[in-house]
């Protein structure tokens, strides 16, 4: 049972302890919106906003065009700035069911790594491990008035909310994630869209691969990382069994589970 910190992390050492030891904390502030009206950004704008964003910058594929992004940054700025001043934790009135937390979470953490991989200068991937240790663990957003990382906010604040859809919504802007949506959550369909989702994820070869000849299946390591969420008492007794709820054609059970390797690219159109 590992998970993305630890995959993170494994490649590290003994980096690692001077990497922390060192204070290298990054912390990305939330930009400065010259517009009065965009100075106290409402739950309104900054959906519209962020639906604009993604119609116009994401393709079919869940390809971003991040410069093109940058060079008319409003639209996202309004995003994450709203994420900054507002959060369910600190504006709980306005998050009134789970699916309305779990839509912010969503749509707040894939701006938040959009913003991040515009900030740090459009890198073409994170394959090594400082690069991925910098960009998801020490690197700092601004949620709801306080500073977080995206790793805490994944692990912290999203997966304790108990449903592992959740890994085939977010997305850390990187080839082996899964498809970045053209629209937004949105709390009122929520369950059918993460149900889409994850039949979108385990029917693609790119994630799920069956070689009947050898009988195994090579998975995406996504189920590697957070493979606690899928197999638990509450979910599935395997993988397998979890990935069948949402496969058109089912895996034999008794198939070999292999991983394949995650891929790091930063995904660019």
């Amino acid at each position: 049972m590992i998970n993305l910190l630890k995959r993170i992390f494994s490649m590290g050492g003994i980096f690692l302890s001077g990497f922390i030891l060192s204070g290298c904390v990054t912390v990305l502030q939330p930009p400065t919106l010259q517009n009065e009206e965009d100075k106290r950004i409402s739950k309104e704008l900054a959906e519209e906003s962020w639906t604009q964003v993604l119609m116009q910058s994401v393709d079919s594929k869940g390809r971003v065009a991040f410069k093109k992004v940058s060079k008319n940054p409003v639209r996202l700025h309004r995003m994450i700035s709203y994420v900054a001043q507002t959060s369910p934790e600190k504006n709980p009135e306005r998050f009134v069911n789970l699916e309305d937390k779990l839509a912010y979470y969503l749509n707040s953490y894939n701006a938040l790594a959009m913003y991040g991989v515009i900030s740090y200068g459009f890198p073409s991937d994170f394959s090594s491990f400082t690069d991925r240790a910098k960009f998801f663990a020490f690197t700092d957003f601004t949620v709801g008035g306080k500073e977080i990382s995206l790793y805490d906010y994944e692990n912290k604040v999203i997966r304790p909310l108990g449903d592992p859809r959740i890994h085939f919504a977010l997305n850390c802007m990187v080839k082996a994630c899964p498809r970045l949506p053209q629209a937004p959550f949105r709390a009122e369909d929520l369950d059918n869209t993460l149900d889409a989702l994850a039949r979108e994820f385990v029917n693609h070869s790119r994630h799920v691969q069956v070689v009947e000849s050898d009988q195994k299946v090579r998975l995406s390591e996504i189920f590697s990382f957070y493979e606690e969420d899928f197999v638990n008492p509450k979910t599935a007794s395997s993988l397998i069994e979890y990935i069948n709820r949402y496969r058109n054609s089912p895996i034999d059970e008794t198939f070999e589970v292999e991983f394949i390797p995650y891929d790091w690219t930063v995904n660019y159109q």
